[in-house]
């Protein structure tokens, strides 16, 4: 909206708190909450866990904020979205990688331009190993120089704010070149084939990357982002 002319300024995010009995009870339902801890990628991962957050950001062009004296952290560069309409639960390689792809192709970016690719992560042998397959692909050649990462592990699954609260981890990782480590993945899964930062932070310099965020039902967003 910003970028078509339709609004200078608007503020966007994301708030949850599932953390009680019902909503709890409804995520165990379906047979997808780990037992211990989160472990996105890990070879021992075996579910997701809850948490609870908000993000709010404020969007606007970049000559509106120049006038009010505001400091970019970051652009937006990019978006794309996919929907689907295949599984309720089970995710689509397909739909996510068209979702990345129609990102970078919205951003006029190429794979070998990112330095971080924020996963969706949960930590679920459904989605990581979707996830992987689809980001190698989209990757390419390149897959093995792309540092890559969920801090779900640190955070848990914010459900509606779990996109909002990881722009904050790119938009960090953009500004200052530190890429977070996935907490609770110790030891990459052997058919991953991806660049996981494990253990530490990791100091590179990070020009651009991409936040992805994959729900159920096959609805898949991802933001490009580039360096401010």
């Amino acid at each position: 909206m910003v970028r078509s002319g339709q609004a200078d300024v608007m503020l966007a995010g994301g708030a949850e708190a599932m953390l009680w009995f019902g909503g709890i009870k409804a995520w165990e339902g379906l047979r997808v909450l780990s037992p211990d801890a989160c472990r996105p990628f890990d070879a021992a991962r075996n579910g997701m866990v809850m948490g609870e957050g908000a993000a709010v950001f404020v969007l606007e062009e970049a000559g509106h904020a120049t006038a009010r004296g505001a400091r970019a952290l970051a652009e937006v560069a990019g978006f794309g979205m996919t929907a689907d309409a295949g599984d309720i639960v089970a995710p689509s390689v397909e739909g996510a990688e068209a979702a990345m792809r129609a990102a970078l192709a919205d951003a006029r970016m190429a794979s070998g331009d990112l330095g971080y690719v924020n996963a969706h992560g949960t930590g679920t042998l459904a989605n990581d190993r979707t996830e992987c397959a689809a980001l190698r692909a989209v990757l390419g050649a390149t897959a093995g120089r792309v540092a890559v990462g969920s801090t779900k592990g640190a955070h848990g699954h914010v459900i509606g704010a779990t996109g909002a609260v990881e722009l904050l981890a790119c938009i960090l990782a953009l500004r200052d070149g530190i890429v977070p480590p996935t907490a609770g993945c110790t030891a990459p899964a052997a058919d991953c084939g991806l660049d996981i930062v494990t253990g530490t932070a990791r100091a590179a310099p990070i020009g651009a990357a991409l936040s992805n965020s994959f729900a159920f039902g096959g609805l898949n967003a991802v933001l490009a982002l580039r360096a401010a």
